[in-house]
Formats: C-alpha cells, structure tokens, sequence
C-alpha cells in the first residue's frame, strides 16, 4: 500500500504495515533501517522550457527562475540563491506542483521517481547535479520481527536459502 512519506514511520510503529521503503533521513528510534541506494533529485521543467537544452542543470543553471516547493516536499533542498520563491501558497503535492510547472510556471525539484511517477507530456526533468542524493532505505518496527520480515530483510541483505546465515 502506499504511504505519504511523512506517514511511514507512524505507520510502520503503529502496526499498519509489517515494512516500508523509507525516505532518509528518518527518527530510527524503534526501528530497523537498511540503507538501499541514493536516489538522484531531478528538475522538472515545463517541455518548452530553454532549460531542457541541457542534458543535466547545476544549481547555477536556476537563478531567476521559480522554485516551487510542494507542501508534500521530501528533499528539502532549503533556499537556491538567486531562484525566486512563488507569490502562492506551495501546492499540497508533487503531483499538483507538477502540473503547475506543466502550465508554465516556475520548476520544481524532486527525487526522479516522483518525477517519473507523476510525468505528463507537457514536462520533463534534468538531473539536478550538485544538490545531495536523497537516500532511500527498508525501514521495520525493531521489536516486531515476523519471520516474513525476517526473509525480506534477508532478501534485501543479498541472502539466499544458500546462505549460511538465514
């Protein structure tokens, strides 16, 4: 099932689900955590943007232009120097800041499976080269081991039913 980012913790002490991928950073307090891998934050751009010349963009590449930041945000890259914020309130999700950056206005910066879940023809996306990975990792409730947890984590730890270690 999928969680909001801001829920999975809630969720997984509170016993709704038995594991979740997790964004990083994340209060580890009674839980588990398996690093996986660095996801590349991307900018997303409206098609007819002149920043979608470039192959790749540096934070260099945005001044002047305006950063929309979602109300859902999981990056929290803070403050571009010399980007400009909306004169609105931040769209209540990714998907919502993306369609308003299909309209025209302004980019917005998000990890590139946000970018590609929430894709439309009318955008596209750059890596965003010099701005942090936004890590990503199997998180469990450490005092709710079930044996299926246990062979996930296994799973995930590159072990096999020929491993010495189950």
């Amino acid at each position: 099932m999928p969680l909001d980012a801001a829920d999975a913790r809630v969720a997984i002490l509170a016993d709704d689900v038995d594991a979740a991928i997790v964004r990083l950073p994340l209060d580890r307090t009674d839980l588990g955590v398996i690093a996986l891998y660095d996801e590349v934050p991307v900018v997303v751009v409206s098609a007819d943007s002149a920043l979608t010349a470039a192959d790749e963009l540096t934070r260099a590449d945005l001044i002047g232009e305006v950063v929309i930041v979602p109300a859902d945000d999981v990056l929290a890259l803070g403050e571009i120097p010399g980007t400009d914020a909306p004169r609105f309130a931040p769209p209540a999700t990714t998907e919502d800041a993306i369609a308003t950056v299909a309209s025209g206005v302004g980019v917005v910066i998000v990890p590139m499976s946000l970018a590609r879940l929430h894709h439309r023809k009318d955008v596209e996306y750059r890596p965003l080269v010099d701005a942090d990975p936004a890590p990503v990792a199997l998180a469990w409730h450490a005092d709710r081991q079930t044996p299926d947890v246990d062979a996930f984590i296994g799973i995930v730890r590159g072990r096999t039913a020929n491993s010495s270690r189950s």
